[in-house]
């Protein structure tokens, strides 16, 4: 690859690397008790609790709800990262690239 190839490249994956900031994910657990949202570069931005789940004497089971939502966002962000950068790579297995 020469160096006039690698600098479009650099310049093509850091555009859709800004894309995937501005890309969002949503994901639900309980029937939509919690909901939480990720942007396509893996970062939660929010998490929203139904307060009629909120009981103090089954934390666990929030918690629980929290963590498949939050498991489902990153899976869902990677995803979209996987398939914005896909087409740029044509392919190629690059490290922290998916």
């Amino acid at each position: 690859m020469s160096m006039k190839m690698f600098r479009q490249f650099q310049k093509q994956m850091e555009k859709v690397q800004e894309e995937l900031k501005q890309m969002t994910v949503e994901a639900t657990a309980g029937g939509g008790a919690v909901k939480v949202v990720a942007t396509g570069d893996q970062r939660v931005v929010s998490i929203d609790i139904d307060p009629s789940v909120i009981d103090p004497e089954d934390a666990e089971f929030l918690s629980e709800m929290i963590l498949v939502a939050v498991n489902d966002a990153m899976e869902q962000s990677q995803e979209l990262a996987k398939s914005k950068l896909g087409g740029l790579t044509g392919g190629l297995k690059i490290p922290g690239l998916g």
